[in-house]
């Protein structure tokens, strides 16, 4: 069992901190030139603040990551992004990239799509492992096992009164494991994971035009339909 702790800015983590409620989010990457693939499904994605808070701030249970172009991300998941709009979005990407360009500019970014987020609040905030650097702008990942990931695994249980759980054996994520995650898809994961299993491609045609593609459920939700990969159809 693993966990991640991943470096974001304070700007994503009040923005949706102060959104109550969400069922998903995506912890996006402004680089869009490697995909993230530490964690299996269901294992925890934790997220710190910049240096000089250097403190972490919340989590979630990994789900899925892709590459996908900065339009259709904000598409899938519009202000789960951590944003009040796609310009606000791109702007930041453009600041993290370091570019100006025009709004019609568009980047691939990485997707970490997230389920079950939570925000610490400030009095909450956990210390990072010792062997996390301030300066880090990356991340780390830790296998729950180990001294340092059974300390922090402990840290953040302690702190989801929500959950009323605790662990003794952080080799034992409670309930949270890949088949907890996959029955509680959001819809934004579901739009993406089945936009990357059917490769992008129409299940129907195999034509490959990924702005009028939409996953589509072969049992609507209305009818007891859910968010399952099994359920989907790229079309």
């Amino acid at each position: 069992m693993r966990a991640y702790v991943a470096v974001t800015d304070r700007d994503w983590y009040r923005f949706l901190r102060d959104r109550p409620d969400l069922d998903e989010v995506n912890f996006w990457q402004p680089g869009g030139s490697r995909q993230f693939r530490y964690l299996k499904p269901g294992e925890p994605f934790l997220f710190k603040l910049h240096y000089p808070e250097n403190k972490i701030v919340g989590g979630g249970m990994f789900a899925h990551s892709s590459i996908l172009d900065s339009r259709l991300a904000w598409d899938a998941f519009g202000e789960k992004n951590g944003a009040r709009s796609y310009d606000e979005m791109h702007r930041r990407i453009e600041k993290y990239r370091k570019v100006r360009t025009t709004m019609n500019e568009r980047y691939e970014i990485g997707c970490i799509l997230l389920e079950a987020p939570f925000f610490l609040p400030e009095s909450d905030w956990i210390l990072p492992p010792r062997d996390l650097k301030a300066q880090t702008q990356q991340g780390k990942g830790y296998m729950l096992e180990s001294p340092e990931g059974r300390v922090l695994w402990q840290a953040v249980m302690s702190r989801l009164p929500a959950s009323g759980q605790r662990v003794a054996e952080p080799a034992q994520p409670v309930e949270w494991t890949e088949a907890w995650v996959r029955r509680r898809l959001g819809q934004g994961t579901f739009q993406v994971m089945i936009t990357d299993t059917y490769q992008r491609r129409c299940a129907v045609t195999r034509e490959k035009v990924l702005p009028v593609l939409e996953a589509a459920h072969i049992q609507p939700v209305a009818r007891g339909g859910t968010h399952r990969i099994d359920n989907g159809l790229l079309l």
